[in-house]
Formats: structure tokens, sequence, C-alpha cells
């Protein structure tokens, strides 16, 4: 298509990275109608002030977005505006959902870019009153959620302890601590990572408190407060005690050996390092203990309320996820366990109530009734 009162630009700026490459390459220039890019950049920044989505967020948001533009514009052989961009039918969402299955990607990956577009879109209408009626018939691509993979209690201990040792070799004894204090809150109080490393001074909460408690900035800036058990406090004490960079409450509490704040790639490094030397699958990593957290303490017990209110999840249905590994763990548990769930054969249980000749009631090797 092509009108003569269209006016095009080549995006720059905020606009140009709101369109990034969708193979997470470096972006690609991307010619749109002005009024088009306006509202990429408008959303970019509604995106910032009021989402407050994470910066790899707002990366990711972007590279769909780019790709979505990119197949549309040629699909339609190209936009005039801004309402023919809200006008386009269904057949092209469907034809641009068809060419990702096409090029190999997971529903998943293509639910998520529905997502953005969809966000993208809502956008557009809120402000410039244009619905998008193609994109209403458009379903999101069924997937499976997989599970979250923890840690046994066992394989998150030795894990974090050789991950704080193979840190500290050829380097000041400090770092281990770090390590050691980092992989602690982690495990211990069911931060992300990032929540983490973005701590400083002061965040940190006083000793003398009753029950300690940390105020956690996580996704979208929300706060949650997050009580401490002894042992994590006394790892990032001892950590801070040392430490030789300033621990003053407008600095970060985690710092690299130049006293900027730590990056995680630091940390997955030293924790895929130790996993490899203790012959541990790839999945456990620094985000895995947040899921050890979760999963231990469902399998100690605790309400799943309390649960999503420690983790910081808006919807329950998120945290509800480890309820399916706990419910594996303890079918794992009964099988290798109960001597009838080790039976094997072709024939019924000479001792089940399917067995034509069992007269149905009650079996015990010791002559105790059920509870």
């Amino acid at each position: 298509m092509s009108g003569p009162a269209v006016a095009r630009r080549r995006l720059t700026g905020a606009a140009t990275d709101a369109v990034a490459g969708a193979d997470g390459a470096a972006p690609s220039a991307l010619t749109l109608p002005a009024d088009i890019a306006a509202a990429v950049a408008d959303w970019d920044r509604w995106l910032v002030a009021e989402r407050r989505a994470a910066a790899n967020t707002i990366d990711a948001y972007h590279r769909d977005l780019k790709g979505f533009l990119a197949f549309i514009q040629d699909w339609s052989g190209g936009l005039d505006n801004l309402p023919a961009l809200a006008a386009i039918e269904i057949s092209g969402f469907r034809a641009w959902m068809a060419s990702r299955r096409s090029a190999g990607l997971k529903p998943a990956s293509t639910a998520r870019a529905l997502a953005v577009v969809r966000g993208f879109y809502r956008r557009i209408d809120r402000v410039h009153g244009l619905p998008a009626p193609g994109l209403a018939g458009i379903g999101s691509p069924k997937h499976a959620r997989p599970a979250p993979r923890p840690m046994t209690p066992d394989e998150a201990g030795r894990v974090t302890a050789l991950a704080a040792e193979m840190a500290a070799e050829g380097g000041p004894a400090w770092i281990a601590a770090r390590e050691r204090a980092l992989f602690a809150l982690l495990w211990g109080a069911g931060l992300r990572i990032g929540e983490a490393l973005g701590l400083d001074g002061r965040d940190w909460p006083g000793l003398r408190d009753r029950q300690p408690a940390l105020t956690v900035r996580g996704k979208g800036g929300k706060q949650r407060r997050v009580p401490l058990i002894a042992a994590v406090t006394e790892a990032v004490e001892a950590y801070r005690a040392i430490c030789p960079h300033p621990q003053t409450p407008d600095r970060p509490i985690f710092t690299g050996l130049r006293g900027g704040r730590l990056d995680r790639a630091v940390a997955e490094r030293h924790m895929a390092a130790a996993r490899r030397a203790l012959g541990l699958d790839d999945s456990a990593t620094p985000h895995a203990l947040r899921h050890s957290f979760a999963t231990h303490l469902l399998d100690g017990g605790a309400d799943l309320r309390v649960i999503q209110d420690l983790l910081g999840h808006e919807s329950l249905a998120t945290t509800q996820r480890y309820t399916a590994v706990a419910t594996e763990r303890m079918i794992a548990a009964y099988t290798a366990a109960h001597p009838r769930a080790r039976m094997r054969g072709d024939g019924p249980d000479p001792q089940s109530d399917d067995d034509p000749q069992s007269d149905g009631g009650p079996q015990s090797d010791g002559g105790s009734a059920q509870t």
C-alpha cells in the first residue's frame, strides 16, 4: 500500500530499540508510518513509567513487537497509517503465528509474543480509540508450562558450599563469604537473583529487630516484606563484616572485585562450575534455589498463600505450580519405599482387591488396622 499523505520516517532512538530484531540480533532499521512509530514510542514509555517493567522484560517485548510489525508490513504489502494497523484482519494474525510455527518457535514463545502484541493493541485502543477486531478472534497457542525444577536440600547445600569455595580459589577470602551470603538469600528467603543483587545497604534490616525482615523490590517495582531466618542474616553479616568495599546505605550490598554492583553472570558462572563438579543437572542454577525455597516450604506444610506472598507472585496459579513438584516427590517416595509399589508381574496382585479370589478385606502383615 502507499498513500500520498503518509509521512514515513526511519525509527531512531527509543523507537528503534522498541522494534529490535526478533531473533535477538542487533536492531535493524524498520521504516514505519510516523503515527505507528509514535505509537510504538508511547507504548515504550508506558512500559517504563506505568508498568515499571524490568530492562530484560522490555528488551524481550521489543523483540517480539519488531518481529510482528516486520511480518505484518510485509504480509499486507505496507501499512499506510495506524488505523490500517488496527484494521488488520484475523487472517493476518493467523499468518504471523503460522510463520513462527514454521520457523520452529515453540508454542510458549508464540504465546508470549501474542501477549505482547495484544498489549500493544490495547494501548492503541486506549490512547487512539482504535480497536483491533481481527485480534479478538485469535486464541493463544496451548502449551504446557514446565514445572519448576528445585534441588533437594542436600543438593542445594552441596552446590552452594562448593560454589563458594570455587569462587575463592586464587582470590580473596571475602569472595567466598559473598557467594555464601548471596546463595543464602536465594535459598533461605526465596529472592530472585536480580532482587538480591539490587539490594543496597539501606535495605538491610536492623539486627536488633525481634524478627528481621527484608523489604524486596520485585517485578514491576512492587515491594514485599520477607522475614529472614538466622542462617541468612548470619551469612550476610559475616560477608559484610569482611567486605573491603563500603557497606553504606547508598552502596550495593553485593559487590564485585572493584566495588561495583555484582554482575549476576559471575554468580551463575560459579554455580555452573560447582554443579558440573558435582554431576548435577543443568537446572541447578541460582534461580533453582528460589524454586527450592518454595518447594521445601510446601513439603514442610506451609500454606500456599503464605508462599505466594513470600515469593511475590501476583497470581496464586503461579505458586500452585509447586504443588505439582510436591506431588511428584510424594509419588516417587511412595514408589521407592512401599513394598506393593515395587511389585512387578503380569497377573493381578494376589493380595490386591483386583484379585478375583480376594475377599476384599483389609490385608496386613502385622494385623494392624488401616488408619
